[in-house]
């Protein structure tokens, strides 16, 4: 059975576990609400939350254990002949799946039975034609092994799956029976709805921090597996970055970063004046016809896809900085360059202070300036001095974002700044960042085990490790100003 139907199936029976849960309380008074503990519904809610949240939870923790499971049983089935490391292991067990997952499509689309599937030979069988067919691209004929674990990976997936079913469904129908036993009149419903709910935000919340830690825990394994290969000396000191598959690499961070640092420090010195002044003048002065027009229109550049930015930056921005500056003052050749990227991914960023410091902006409280003018100042003097200073946490905040927002770029520092990993202080040179690095050394045919592809997540978590000191420094910020004016 379908998961979107035993979905369907669980919804269905909390809506009947609902409406019984109701009737239940109501007739258990003797049809008298008003003697009951808590209102109606809050019986009917009850008996709704316990049918079908318990089994949904089981659903979602059966939908990441069940993969883990099955693949730790199925690499057992994978000859050693196969596969000499981790490496290989990951790339057979990668076609094995992608063959399972053909192999479904198949059988759904009446492409195979599920005889034909179990009597399927690797060495008979054009198995890679029948699995192109339903959209299922193979790189090269598979190996009777390959076929024999992918069988095996359907079979205990189809049986895993199966016990889910039928553990889901029994967790529903047990749970509407118990709570409808203990549907009676004085049963605190409403006080049970209540811890439910507040039980399911928190469970919401850890689901948040949990996929934080998974990223960074993540992100730490394959960090160690890479210094366990290459030096950290030379990878946070090295500035040279020259990845070679077939010998010896450098792969030094110093050019990459300062790159990143270079492209979003100027894209912050374009965005931050502009988009701050502009929330100044929307907040402070602008008339309501004036803001209603321009507000939208500011915010049209956030949903702009950055190819189309990265595109501006390649036909337009790059030529023209070349021709009217680079080039006469002698400063470069190219159109790809710092600069570019950095101009036309501040422009990117304007929405994300202006918007948010306008918001901010609005929020500061009116009799702060009421009896800054009160007390003689001007207009431009309140905002200076009491406006500004009283919106600076949430200020700080939208810069924060905008920096996060800059850091994180890669359409645009490609076609912009292009792809040179260099050390340079001359803004109309090509250079690169660490997104776009961390994406050219996952991409292609690479081995995972190899120093070239882990770096990649060397990189990854020095970049969060520069926003999470941004984000200190700015609650040092916001902490230390909000003292002040609160």
């Amino acid at each position: 059975m379908p998961v979107v139907w035993i979905i369907v199936i669980l919804l269905a029976l909390a809506v009947l576990g609902f409406g019984l849960g109701r009737r239940r309380a109501v007739a258990s008074v003797g049809g008298d609400s008003r003697k009951l503990h808590s209102l109606p519904n809050f019986y009917g809610w009850n008996v709704a939350m316990f049918t079908a949240v318990p089994a949904l939870l089981l659903m979602i923790v059966w939908a990441i254990a069940e993969p883990i499971f099955v693949e730790s049983r199925v690499e057992h089935m994978i000859p050693a002949s196969m596969m000499a490391d981790g490496a290989n292991l990951s790339l057979v067990m990668s076609d094995v799946r992608r063959v399972a997952g053909g192999l479904d499509l198949a059988v759904a689309q009446g492409v195979l039975s599920a005889d034909e599937v179990a009597a399927m030979d690797a060495s008979t069988t054009n198995l890679r034609g029948t699995l192109g067919s339903v959209g299922v691209a193979l790189g090269s004929d598979v190996a009777p092994e390959v076929l024999a674990a992918a069988k095996g990976y359907r079979s205990m997936a189809g049986t895993a799956h199966l016990v889910m079913t039928v553990l889901a469904l029994a967790l529903a129908l047990g749970g509407l029976g118990w709570s409808l036993r203990k549907t009676q009149g004085e049963f605190r419903a409403r006080n049970m709805v209540e811890t439910g709910i507040k039980s399911i935000l928190i469970l919401c919340s850890l689901i948040a921090i949990a996929t934080t830690v998974g990223i960074i825990l993540s992100m730490l394994f394959e960090t160690a597996n890479f210094f366990r290969q290459y030096s950290w000396t030379e990878f946070f000191f090295g500035t040279k970055w020259a990845p070679n598959f077939h010998g010896n690499s450098d792969l030094g961070m110093l050019p990459l970063l300062w790159g990143t640092l270079y492209i979003s420090a100027i894209s912050l010195a374009v965005a931050v004046p502009i988009g701050l002044f502009a929330a100044i003048y929307m907040s402070e002065y602008a008339g309501p016809k004036f803001r209603s027009v321009a507000k939208p229109l500011i915010e049209v550049l956030a949903g702009i896809p950055t190819i189309v930015y990265g595109l501006f930056a390649l036909i337009t921005v790059g030529p023209m900085l070349r021709d009217y500056f680079a080039q006469p003052m002698g400063l470069g050749q190219s159109g790809s360059s710092v600069m570019t990227a950095g101009l036309v991914m501040g422009i990117m960023i304007i929405p994300f202070v202006s918007s948010l410091s306008d918001d901010i902006i609005n929020a500061v409280p009116q009799s702060l300036r009421d009896g800054s003018l009160g007390l003689g100042a001007t207009k431009s003097e309140t905002i200076r001095q009491v406006v500004l200073p009283a919106a600076l946490p949430g200020i700080v905040g939208a810069v924060l974002l905008a920096a996060s927002r800059a850091i994180g770029e890669t359409m645009i520092v490609v076609l912009g700044a292009g792809a040179a990993a260099k050390l340079s202080v001359n803004p109309f040179e090509a250079m690169t960042t660490i997104t776009v690095k961390i994406v050219s050394q996952l991409t292609g045919d690479t081995d995972f085990a190899a120093p070239e592809t882990l770096v990649a997540f060397a990189l990854g978590l020095t970049l969060f490790t520069i926003t999470l000191g941004l984000n200190i420094f700015a609650l040092f910020i916001v902490r230390k100003y909000r003292e002040q004016y609160e």
